[in-house]
C-alpha cells in the first residue's frame, strides 16, 4: 500500500506493543475495503502515556487501540468518557472526533461476549458460576460482560486481593472475590474459567493453576492470544473442556474501533482468522502490506 499526505492513522498503544496483531488485522479489513488508512503499533512506557496519548490529535490520528497497561489510566486522559467505559473502570480504544478531543470506549465487553458465543454457542449465562482470573482492565470488562449476560455468581481471583474486592464493591453482590492461593477451588462447580490476566504470555510469567475442580462440562476461555493456545487451553482441551482462544476477542472488539475511525463496519470472518494467525508466523509487523489477501491474485 502507498502512505500519503490523506492516509488515515491510527495506532495500538500498550507496552509491550511487539506481540500486537491489531496493526495486521487492521490492515486485512483496510485493504478488504479499499480505504485510505494505516494502524501502527506505537509501544509507550506507562510514564510517558499522557504525553503520548495527548500528541495523537496534533499528529493528526484518527484514534487508536488501548491495551495492557493503559486500559484503566486512559480515563484519566481522556475528554470523554462513554458510559459503558466508565462503568467498567476501563477502555480500551479512542476515537479523536474533528475538534480533536479524545474519546474513550469500551468495546472489550461486546467483542469478549461475541467471542465466547462463537467458540462456545452451547454456554449459557444460567449453566453455572464463571470464575474469572484477573482484576485488570481486561477482567473488569468480562466481569460486566458476564453479568449483563445474566450470570448469578462471578468469581474474581487475583493476586492482590484488594483489587478483586473493589471489583465485588464496584458491581455488587453477584462478584465474589477469591485470594489467589485459592484460585483451584474457586473452580468448583464452575461453568466458565477465563483468565484475564497476562499471565501465560510468550515471554512473560506462566500461569500456574490445578483444573482438576473444574466440572467437565466448563468452557475455559484465554484472551491471551500470544502464544495462541496458551498452556492453560492445552490443559483444558486435555481434560475434555471446550477451549476458547483469545483471537477471537480481540477480532470481535476489533470490530467497533475500526468503524469509529475508518467508517465501515467490518465483518469477523474465518478468512481473516487465519490471515490474522499467519502473522504468527515470524512476519514482520508490516508483512501485511505485501501478503496477498485470500481470494486476491498476488
Amino acid at each position: 500500500m502507498n502512505i500519503g499526505g490523506k492516509t488515515k492513522v491510527a495506532g495500538v498503544m500498550g507496552w509491550p506493543v511487539g506481540h500486537s496483531l491489531s496493526p495486521r488485522l487492521h490492515g486485512y479489513w483496510l485493504e478488504r475495503h479499499r480505504i485510505d488508512g494505516v494502524m501502527v503499533p506505537l509501544p509507550i512506557r506507562p510514564e510517558h502515556f499522557a504525553e503520548g496519548l495527548r500528541a495523537l490529535p496534533k499528529l493528526g490520528f484518527v484514534g487508536a487501540s488501548v491495551t495492557v497497561p493503559h486500559k484503566e489510566a486512559v480515563l484519566e486522559i481522556a475528554d470523554d468518557i462513554e458510559p459503558l467505559a466508565r462503568r467498567v473502570g476501563a477502555a480500551n480504544m479512542i476515537a479523536i472526533g474533528g475538534d480533536g478531543r479524545l474519546s474513550a470506549r469500551n468495546t472489550d465487553v461486546p467483542g469478549f461476549l461475541s467471542a465466547l458465543r462463537a467458540g462456545a454457542p452451547f454456554w449459557r449465562a444460567d449453566l453455572g458460576p464463571a470464575t474469572v482470573l484477573g482484576a485488570g482492565g481486561a477482567a473488569r470488562a468480562v466481569v460486566v460482560a458476564l453479568i449483563d449476560a445474566g450470570v448469578a455468581e462471578v468469581r474474581v481471583v487475583n493476586r492482590t486481593a484488594a483489587r478483586a474486592e473493589a471489583l465485588a464493591e464496584a458491581f455488587g453482590s453477584k462478584i465474589h472475590p477469591v485470594h489467589w492461593e485459592n484460585r483451584a477451588a474457586a473452580l468448583a462447580g464452575a461453568a466458565l474459567l477465563v483468565n484475564a490476566t497476562v499471565l501465560g504470555m510468550e515471554g512473560g510469567t506462566p500461569l500456574d493453576i490445578d483444573l482438576a475442580a473444574l466440572p467437565a462440562r466448563a468452557v475455559v476461555m484465554d484472551i491471551v492470544y500470544a502464544p495462541l493456545e496458551t498452556a492453560l487451553l492445552a490443559q483444558a482441551r486435555a481434560r475434555g473442556h471446550t477451549p476458547i482462544d483469545g483471537l477471537g476477542m480481540l477480532l470481535h472488539q476489533a470490530r467497533p474501533a475500526f468503524a469509529a475511525w475508518f467508517g465501515i463496519e467490518p465483518e469477523v470472518t474465518a478468512e481473516l482468522r487465519d490471515f490474522v494467525l499467519a502473522g504468527r508466523a515470524g512476519e514482520s509487523p508490516r508483512a501485511w502490506e505485501d501478503a496477498p489477501l485470500p481470494g486476491r491474485a498476488s
